[in-house]
């Protein structure tokens, strides 16, 4: 009796020892959520039967609480790629261990990939150390291909602080032969531009800024070929591993057309430009008005620019003799006769044959450069019996005009003239820039407005009208403005 109650005790203490320890082992939970869980960034190299394939820099892998085990983790991997992109890598769940200064972790999981890999059996095993990680991955790739592959990812974890955004914000390419900057398109991740029709070389060195903290290759500043169609993928990395890839490329040619100042013909008291059946100015009414509305300006590098000067009639103004008029070069004629009946907005007849001026399409964009100094008396002369002064200060134009030709009841073709070309019905298309003080030759490149649908079978007119004073068609403005303009340039379809 003694002895089977002796044999009662120690079972019933065997019992609790065995079932404590058994608690205790329940009670260990490795702290996965905080310690192990959350992204990781860093370098994955695959190898393929012993052959090195590559290293993918700032690859990402998450890895996350299991819902299959308290000791467990899920681990994935977007956009596995060795050969080809074999889709996602997701191994759960993997068993986790404590081992010295860190934890092990490992599963294994048969994986449907893309064709021709089909279903592979995946295994993952690897540590984290502190803010450590490495992990290998294996994939056992069946017939046809037979190939055992072995990825190696060496990493860091991130903080949660690291910034996600990965994008291009400017994309710049400083060279003539690009006539239209690139435009980044965000959903469709693509950044296109036009180049001049007459370009040989399609070499381009691109300048690009990207969010603040992340990383892209190829680099900025990096020459890249964009000839016979070639495409230049950019892949943009934010801090905490996400990846956007661009793709660049030519979008189309462009027909350039320049308009210079080099051609002159030397006058006593007024420069005129050579016609050469184009370019006309206000100059022509200068000698009778006793003052300089056009000038030859020589650039610092020799070349020459076109210098329009509104002038202030010194004495009292009469109804022939407006006491403002503004100096003004344009592509048109310039004829004095409606001047003497009193119509001097007549005089000036706006736009040739787009033939003529060698417009070869559509009109997309003008360029040029121009600096700008206004005067200091702005008169209103509106009324050449009230000549009043207003405190204002003078601003200059500079615009481009494209109009259906058409035919008047006389049958002869209408030509716009300072009465009508800033309201007639017959334009299609404006560029229009009004220039203020600027000291030093500034550019500008400004998109054309279409007024109604350009037709390309039909005929039409073109005009580039400067003035040193934006109302001198109302004879305002202030005497001694000056526009200083060059290098124009239509870039057409």
């Amino acid at each position: 009796m003694k002895k089977s109650l002796l044999y009662l005790f120690m079972l019933v203490c065997s019992v609790s020892i065995f079932m404590s320890c058994s608690d205790d082992d329940d009670e260990v939970k490795y702290p996965i959520d905080t310690e192990l869980a959350g992204g990781y960034v860093g370098n994955l190299s695959v190898n393929v039967d012993g052959n090195q394939m590559g290293t993918t820099e700032n690859q990402k892998i998450t890895i996350s609480q299991s819902n299959k085990g308290t000791n467990q983790i899920a681990l994935s991997l977007k956009n596995f790629t060795f050969l080809v992109n074999v889709g996602d890598i997701e191994v759960d769940p993997c068993t986790v261990k404590a081992i010295d200064g860190g934890y092990a972790f490992e599963g294994q999981q048969n994986l449907d990939l893309v064709q021709p890999l089909g279903n592979c059996p995946v295994s993952i095993s690897g540590t984290v150390k502190g803010s450590n990680i490495n992990i290998e991955i294996g994939v056992k790739v069946g017939a046809p291909l037979n190939q055992n592959v072995k990825a190696t990812f060496v990493g860091r974890k991130l903080t949660g602080s690291e910034s996600s955004e990965a994008k291009i914000t400017s994309f710049i390419i400083d060279d003539e032969a690009v006539v239209e900057q690139p435009v980044i398109n965000e959903e469709a991740g693509t950044i296109v531009f036009a180049v001049n029709e007459e370009v040989e070389s399609l070499k381009f060195t691109p300048i690009i800024e990207i969010s603040e903290g992340a990383t892209i290759t190829p680099a900025s500043g990096v020459v890249q070929d964009f000839s016979n169609n070639k495409k230049v993928t950019y892949t943009v990395t934010a801090e905490d591993g996400t990846v956007k890839v661009y793709t660049a490329f030519v979008e189309g040619t462009r027909k350039v057309l320049k308009y210079s100042f080099e051609e002159w013909k030397e006058g006593s008291k007024n420069d005129d430009l050579l016609p050469k059946n184009l370019w006309a100015g206000s100059a022509a009414g200068a000698g009778i008005l006793g003052g300089t509305l056009l000038r030859k300006e020589t650039r610092e590098d020799g070349t020459y620019a076109a210098k329009l000067i509104t002038f202030e009639y010194p004495s009292e103004p009469n109804k022939l003799i407006p006491k403002i008029t503004a100096g003004s070069i344009f592509i048109g004629e310039f004829t004095m006769g409606p001047a003497l009946t009193g119509d001097r907005l007549s005089c000036t007849k706006f736009g040739l044959d787009a033939e003529t001026v060698g417009l070869g399409g559509k009109p997309l964009r003008f360029k040029g450069v121009y600096k700008y100094e206004s005067g200091s008396n702005y008169l209103d002369a509106s009324n050449y019996e009230d000549v009043k002064p207003v405190d204002i200060k003078d601003k200059g134009q500079i615009q481009a005009v494209l109009y259906k030709v058409q035919t008047g009841e006389d049958g002869k073709e209408i030509v716009l003239t300072g009465h009508d070309v800033n309201t007639s019905e017959l334009r299609v298309a404006v560029a229009n820039i009004i220039v203020e003080d600027i000291k030093e030759y500034t550019p500008f490149n400004i998109e054309f407005e279409y007024l109604q649908e350009y037709d390309r079978n039909a005929k039409y007119k073109f005009a580039i009208i400067c003035s040193s004073s934006k109302d001198g068609d109302s004879f305002k403005g202030a005497g001694g403005s000056t526009l200083i303009v060059d290098e124009f340039e239509v870039i057409c379809d």
